[in-house]
């Protein structure tokens, strides 16, 4: 099979939309989750959409001649990035999602665990924000894998932050997305081992950034 074409650019707003269908096309530790949720948008309101909002400009896309498959979105300071979604984004989805909070947690839809998150967001840890103070997100569909599109994404998400200031930056993923760690662990980023009290599972990957050397 032929493998085609793909270019990535920066986000555009209207690529909003194929924020929302990546998102959940590789939710499920990187499978299809469609299956998963009665609302197809609820898994990009909290891992997707907010990013094409609120930080486009560290926002990029993989497009191909069936449009774009892929995406890699985050914050240049986490803890601000945070703030602004208690203030602008949670109270816009909060009414529009039950918090489930009052049922017994094994009782949950993965749509009400979704509006969970939206509820009740968990922040960062501090050790890792204080040392890692940026972010990151990215999936390709399965077409646009193997590729080294993802390697490509990541090199230019972490020059963007660099050249934005940044001192370093994180990302999370569930222990059992294998997929994903293998491919953190080959890209070099530092795997960091830290317990999440009261959150969902999840690893972390680090990656120290130097200062962009000012000119002479």
């Amino acid at each position: 099979m032929t493998r085609q074409t793909a270019a990535i650019r920066p986000y555009q707003p209207e690529d909003l939309d194929d924020l929302y269908r990546i998102c959940l096309a590789t939710g499920d530790s990187g499978a299809d989750a469609a299956d998963m949720y009665r609302d197809p948008r609820v898994l990009g309101h909290i891992y997707a959409g907010a990013y094409g909002m609120f930080a486009s400009e560290t926002a990029f896309v993989v497009e191909d001649s069936q449009g774009v498959g892929g995406y890699i979105v985050g914050a240049l300071d986490t803890r601000a990035f945070e703030a602004r979604l208690e203030a602008q984004w949670w109270p816009t989805l909060r009414p529009r999602y039950a918090d489930p909070s009052g049922t017994p947690h094994r009782d949950w839809s993965a749509d009400e665990r979704a509006a969970f998150l939206i509820h009740h967001p968990f922040p960062a840890p501090r050790r890792v924000v204080e040392l890692f103070p940026s972010h990151l997100h990215i999936n390709l569909l399965p077409r646009l894998q193997g590729q080294d599109l993802g390697r490509s994404l990541i090199d230019l998400w972490l020059e963007t932050v660099r050249r934005m200031g940044s001192r370093g930056v994180h990302l999370g993923v569930s222990p059992v997305n294998t997929r994903a760690i293998r491919f953190y662990l080959a890209y070099g980023l530092d795997r960091l081992d830290l317990p999440v009290p009261n959150g969902p599972p999840a690893l972390f990957f680090t990656r120290s950034i130097a200062p962009q050397a000012s000119p002479e």
